[in-house]
């Protein structure tokens, strides 16, 4: 399968893009404190079958029995939703994945239940920075290689550390498909990108360790020393001149466009 896509391809990975993005602005209301992650999986199972009448992406992929992953503090991802009630102070992750016609949209972000410790709160903030300063680089030319080395750096600037064993993925009619985008590497090196190249950055990042923990369920994965981890996910497309946001949220543009600082950037953004 060819990781370039055609015009025809991309168009339909704008609409399943667009679709995951409205599942997590959907959700959002809805995290509070008090509420289940079981409860938030229904939601969003209902909300992608009924009105968007499209189909949970993540729901039997690899035999996963649930719509979404539910990552809760020292959670790194793969959390599965549970009947456990989300408290005062937690930070969850909420990772979706929508197919529409035939190709996947993916994205997460993790959200502050509540009111959090300053720490939890800096944590959170640190790590869409680094997913939004990622994307800031795409554009033909440059290599995976670039884009993983400005995450690790700036993670680690702040004290933070990043997870190496889980990285971002090509994307389209596969959930999963070439190239593997990591979130450290050498400036450099790597694939380069091309336009037409569809694929998530999704860094993981921790407040102590980058060791982590495997469950017996083989999904959930925590941090080691229990301290906290985030993450924040778009999907990606390489334009001819820099890159689109094939999951931005409508809520998300204003703040988007000014860490971009549109107005010397306006050539190589393309907004939905």
């Amino acid at each position: 399968m060819s990781i370039i896509k055609n015009a025809q391809q991309i168009q339909c990975m704008r609409y399943a893009g667009s679709l995951t993005a409205r599942v997590l602005e959907a959700v959002e209301p809805l995290v509070q404190p008090g509420v289940t992650t079981l409860a938030l999986d229904q939601f969003c199972h209902d909300y992608i079958v009924q009105h968007l009448k499209a189909i949970p992406g993540c729901l039997g992929q690899y035999d996963y029995p649930y719509t979404i992953n539910t990552s809760v503090n020292e959670v790194v991802c793969h959390g599965w939703p549970s009947n456990t009630p989300l408290l005062e102070g937690d930070i969850v992750n909420i990772d979706v994945t929508v197919k529409a016609e035939g190709y996947y949209g993916d994205s997460s972000i993790t959200f502050l239940v509540g009111e959090v410790s300053e720490s939890a709160r800096h944590l959170v903030y640190i790590t869409q920075q680094s997913l939004y300063r990622a994307i800031a680089m795409v554009k033909p030319g440059v290599k995976l290689g670039d884009i993983g080395a400005s995450i690790d750096e700036f993670a680690q600037s702040h004290g933070y550390s990043v997870v190496k064993e889980f990285c971002g993925h090509g994307i389209g009619q596969q959930m999963h498909e070439q190239p593997d985008v990591l979130h450290y590497g050498v400036p450099g090196q790597g694939m380069m990108l091309q336009e037409g190249m569809t694929f998530t950055i999704e860094p993981m990042i921790n407040q102590g360790t980058a060791r982590i923990k495997m469950h017996a369920d083989g999904w959930t994965v925590t941090t080691q020393d229990k301290r906290l981890s985030a993450q924040f996910e778009h999907t990606i497309l390489v334009t001819q001149t820099g890159f689109e946001v094939l999951t931005l949220r409508d809520r998300e543009r204003k703040s988007f466009a000014s860490y971009l600082d549109l107005e010397n950037k306006n050539d190589a953004i393309h907004f939905l």
